[in-house]
């Protein structure tokens, strides 16, 4: 039987070896946002050798979430662990719940909006350093409209 698509090259020629990590459940997330959603670090692109970058994005209480946007150089994927999450696919708002799967290439309009403690996994391929991007605005610091300008481009983010 042959097979449609192809394995990709190989990338490791040796015998094998031990190069498994492992992110334990009970560390703490690396963010605590002010409205109290958490954001935990599950396999950031370095560590990925920027294949993808992992992360279990929690929301609080109330409903929270970026408005449109797209990427020109990262794919988006979400993946519903628990509760609802309203994703905007380019052009409405659909409701993802529990076990639900939604993938955004490049260039796709998309925005997410959770609340009630509800948790997904949010992937980003390549992994992009998102990591700088989740921190500055939890840190809420102050930008001139020219640096939040400069600050998303630099972060692969172009609002609708």
């Amino acid at each position: 039987m042959s097979l449609i698509r192809r394995y990709p090259s190989d990338s490791y020629s040796g015998d094998g070896e031990v190069s498994a990590w492992v992110r334990r459940a009970d560390e703490p997330p690396e963010i605590t946002y002010r409205h109290g959603g958490t954001c935990e670090y599950l396999a950031r692109g370095e560590r990925t050798e920027g294949r993808f970058g992992l992360y279990r994005w929690t929301f609080g209480e109330t409903e929270t979430g970026p408005d449109p946007h797209f990427h020109r150089a990262i794919s988006e994927q979400f993946y519903v662990l628990s509760g609802q999450v309203r994703i905007f696919d380019g052009t409405e708002w659909v409701t993802a719940r529990s076990g639900d799967f939604v993938y955004v290439p490049e260039g796709g309009v998309h925005g997410f909006r959770g609340s009630d403690h509800a948790s997904m996994l949010l992937m980003f391929a390549p992994g992009a350093p998102r990591e700088d991007y989740f921190e500055t605005l939890a840190r809420g610091e102050e930008m001139t409209e020219e640096q939040r300008a400069e600050f998303m481009v630099r972060h692969d983010t172009y609002w609708i």
